[in-house]
């Protein structure tokens, strides 16, 4: 366990330091947002030697941060945009998550580009030139290609091999790269959120911020109703796409991106992600991706979001025909939507251009530090990946602007809960599924055997995940545990074959 603390989160540790808080309603910063880049600002701080509050309105990972396509992206669209800079910083990140932040939850997955006879000679090459750019990109940050193997061409068998469902007619085989795979986005968030923990953060979930100003915000617990003033040194706006509620100054263009759910036998179980390029389109595919509980998700769009934010964003009919229709342009048998177990939806916090006119697919992935006077630092923009970057160059800017005493960010160095290196993990005697989702801490689920039966006959997620949903990781009620922390809830039918074993740890807890 890294730092002084521990790094368990639970219901009573919650009301404990709401109650210190309510106490000594003062802090060094105070963070505003619950996903993967307020988690990250915590942990910086925290790290850093500074007191730090979390305030989360909902539960950690409840927006953006978990309906990505799971992905560690090495950058190579932005290079391709001419956005060098980008590239290079998504590809020293994603080495660092790999090699020490995180190496438990991520994994080098193949990405197979199947070349059928829609695929012309002239975009095979700029594909392969693409690959071999990643290649480069992949050595100057230093990322060993052990870990993420170069591009190379494989054969017509080796292509079905890897995807067992692409279409044989007319292949010739394919190219193929490798990135880095998420198990899952919500566990990054959490397992930051409890590394911030580890230091002395204080995580609060169910907690509101309201009237932020640049050194005061009104928290009101959703769960109590009670009301108190923060007052901190640097209060840090990492709301995502409500990051212009927090302060309306801000100006985004969210863009949603939606992904289908399948059934990883329909792809007849791929060990590669199948990636079509989009007709028309520059740079641009869909992905087919291979899992965790025996999943596929299929992704993704990129459309103009205008309008009210909603907790939860939901495809449209246009953006699933569009996924189904390109992917099926490399498959054998066609998909329907009959095959759709579900769908999620999630909103990009982009940054507004001047004019304010194009498509949202050609607007910079960037992420700025805002600041309005009385305001609080705000941090938008930006991507999974580069979430570090985005944590570290925020908590800079507070240092600058309030004289915080703070040393450099150190958080390339800081191995996040149950992270170790791919041979210790190998050796660790539990399952895979919980070693992946889990890493060291696996080896804490599997202490009692009576608890590793499944919640649901068919789902490879046991009872003992749930337990630990509720003592270490913050869970206090069914939809964090199903929707957040094991992901049951992506399939409605899953959902509900879970939901009582759920009520009934719940209860065991005393939190029903």
């Amino acid at each position: 366990m890294t730092g002084p603390g521990s790094g368990a989160l639970s219901a009573a540790r919650r009301h404990h330091e709401l109650d210190r808080l309510a106490d000594d309603p003062t802090v060094d910063v105070l963070v505003i947002g619950g996903g993967v880049t307020g988690a990250g600002v915590a942990l910086d701080a925290a790290a850093r030697g500074l007191s730090v509050v979390l305030a989360e309105r909902h539960d950690l990972a409840f927006g953006t941060s978990r309906w990505s396509s799971k992905l560690v992206h090495g950058g190579l669209r932005y290079l391709a945009t001419g956005n060098v800079g980008i590239a290079h910083e998504s590809a020293v990140e994603r080495g660092l998550l790999m090699t020490v932040v995180a190496p438990h939850l991520i994994r080098s997955m193949p990405q197979l580009v199947p070349l059928l006879p829609s695929v012309g000679r002239g975009e095979s090459a700029l594909v392969r030139a693409g690959f071999l750019a990643g290649d480069a990109l992949r050595a100057a940050a230093r990322t060993p290609a052990a870990l993420l193997p170069r591009s190379c061409r494989v054969d017509a068998d080796r292509a079905a091999a890897l995807v067992p469902a692409v279409r044989r007619d007319g292949l010739r085989g394919g190219l193929l790269a490798h990135d880095g795979q998420l198990v899952d986005d919500a566990r990054l968030v959490v397992a930051l959120a409890r590394t911030a923990a580890t230091f002395g953060a204080r995580i609060l979930t169910r907690v509101s911020a309201h009237a932020a100003t640049a050194e005061t915000a009104v928290l009101h617990d959703e769960i109590t109703g009670g009301d108190f003033t923060v007052r901190a040194r640097a209060v840090i706006n990492a709301a995502g796409v409500w990051a212009g509620h927090v302060d309306p100054s801000i100006a985004l263009r969210p863009s949603r991106g939606t992904h289908l759910v399948l059934d990883a036998a329909v792809l007849g179980h791929p060990t590669a992600a199948l990636t079509v390029p989009i007709p028309g389109a520059t740079n641009r595919f869909v992905f087919a991706l291979p899992a965790q509980l025996g999943r596929v998700y299929l992704g993704l769009t990129d459309e103009d979001a205008p309008g009210d934010i909603p907790d939860v964003p939901h495809a449209t009919d246009t953006e699933i025909d569009f996924l189904l229709d390109t992917v099926n342009t490399a498959l054998a048998t066609a998909l329907t939507r009959d095959d759709v177990l579900a769908t999620y939806s999630g909103l990009r916090p982009l940054l507004r251009t001047a004019d304010g006119d194009g498509a949202t697919a050609d607007l910079s992935r960037k992420h700025a530090v805002v600041r309005a006077e009385g305001r609080p630092i705000g941090i938008v923009g930006g991507k999974l990946t580069t979430y570090r970057k985005m944590a570290q160059d925020a908590l800079d800017a507070a240092v600058a602007a309030t004289g915080l005493p703070a040393g450099p960010c150190n958080t390339h160095r800081i191995p996040l809960v149950g992270a170790a290196n791919r041979t210790s993990l190998a050796r660790l005697p539990a399952p895979v599924s919980l070693v992946r989702r889990y890493g060291t801490e696996a080896a804490q689920l599997t202490a009692d055997p009576g608890r590793l039966d499944p919640v649901a006959p068919g789902l490879d997620v046991c009872r003992a995940e749930f337990d630990f949903a509720i003592t270490h990781e913050g869970a206090l009620d069914a939809d964090d545990i199903l929707d957040r922390r094991t992901r049951i809830g992506l399939v409605p039918a899953d959902r509900a074959a879970a939901h009582e074993a759920a009520l009934s740890v719940l209860a065991e807890h005393r939190l029903a």
